[in-house]
């Protein structure tokens, strides 16, 4: 605070703690505690409400207990964004690697501009895009046809391979630019240091650049996790008849049900779960939240 006070002043410092505060409190903190409330209420009639049978229960959580079917949707849910944060870490890693030690510094705008252009156009319509390129007969199926790899068309829009494949286009640039940072802060001696002492490329990878990058793995795979399991347009867009993600549970619940009740104490499960899954990888992997916040 007091770096941001002589740096900006007294008037800009006081005009970033209010709009932060607002965003927090009245964008975030205030919606989530009226979810949080509606949660454990039932849903009524409008003449009921308020009356003796508008009482707080957790009634609305035992639901999905009680639902197999959507326990197993949660289940899948949560097993696919693994998939999707761990193929975004794939594509991610060599990619950042090569832009903070490899590129030339003069063509970083460009790849940068490059890479953040897709963002420019909105999520629905990037959703579609990828409906068209995987269709049966798309150009995908086209292209892989006329080069020779593939004798006939395949079904990409079977399963969750689609709907993985939009998770992946759509946020693994919140993988890559926190590896980049990392990796970027890395003495370049130290990697040379390692290589004149014997070490192999995979070992200097292993032993110096990803222990190093590791705060930047932290945070862009918890991003990407929650991120790709709070999804709804893209598996909406992209989903098979046997595929189903969680969101689009809540989604059913609030807008085809109109039970915001119901909805809400999904909402809130998917929250909870999702971060007790994240709070136990970290764990097992050894991951404190102050790397993240680095």
């Amino acid at each position: 605070m007091e770096d941001l006070y002589r740096r900006y002043g007294k008037g800009l410092t006081a005009a970033f703690c209010l709009l932060t505060a607002f965003w927090l409190l009245i964008l975030v903190i205030l919606p989530n505690l009226y979810l949080f409330e509606n949660s454990f209420r039932l849903y009524l009639p409008i003449s009921d409400v308020g009356g003796p049978k508008d009482v707080y229960t957790i009634r609305n959580y035992l639901t999905f207990l009680q639902s197999p079917i959507h326990v197993t949707v949660f289940f899948w849910t949560i097993i696919y964004s693994s998939i999707v944060t761990f193929l975004c870490f794939l594509i991610a890693y060599p990619l950042a690697y090569y832009l903070s030690k490899k590129a030339s510094p003069k063509s970083l705008p460009t790849i940068f501009l490059l890479m953040t252009v897709p963002l420019w156009v909105s999520e629905v319509m990037r959703s579609f895009a990828w409906f068209i390129i995987l269709s049966l007969k798309g150009p995908l199926n086209i292209f892989l046809i006329d080069i020779g790899i593939i004798e006939k068309p395949i079904r990409w829009m079977m399963g969750f391979r689609s709907v993985i494949i939009g998770l992946v286009y759509t946020y693994v640039l919140f993988m890559l630019f926190p590896i980049y940072n990392a990796i970027q802060s890395l003495d370049t001696n130290q990697i040379e240091a390692a290589d004149d002492l014997g070490a192999r490329w995979w070992q200097i990878h292993w032993r110096v650049i990803l222990p190093h990058a590791k705060p930047g793995i932290a945070s862009g795979s918890v991003m990407v996790f929650m991120l790709a399991a709070g999804s709804i347009l893209v598996p909406t867009l992209l989903a098979s008849t046997t595929s189903r993600w969680f969101t689009e549970i809540i989604q059913q619940w609030m807008f085809e049900s109109q039970d915001w009740n119901t909805g809400s104490a999904y909402a809130f499960l998917l929250l909870i779960l999702c971060t007790v899954f994240v709070t136990v990888v970290m764990r097992l992997f050894r991951v404190k939240l102050s790397d993240i916040a680095k």
